[in-house]
């Protein structure tokens, strides 16, 4: 099922991040770390899974922002620099 965005690209982000920091991370462990969290924007529910597909099809039909726990991101785009060379 496809959904339709409801949000900007900005406002999407800002609330990914935010129910993230505010109710996500602090519930989950260290042992979850490399794990992906599907959040529903909307609704500030959560998904854990190993991956971010099974995170998100637990979700069908909300706004998903997907993040690696244990990094800021779901996945990293372009090239990635040695230490000292950014």
């Amino acid at each position: 099922m496809v959904t339709k965005p409801r949000f900007s690209r900005e406002e999407f982000s800002r609330r990914g991040d935010e129910i993230y920091e505010r109710q996500v991370a602090p519930q989950v462990e260290s042992r979850d770390a490399g794990k992906f969290v599907a959040i529903d924007i909307e609704t500030g529910a959560f998904e854990v899974a190993s991956d971010e597909l099974a995170a998100s099809d637990r979700m069908p039909g909300a706004q998903v922002w997907l993040r690696q726990i244990g990094t800021r991101f779901a996945h990293r785009f372009g090239p990635r620099y040695p230490a000292g060379l950014r």
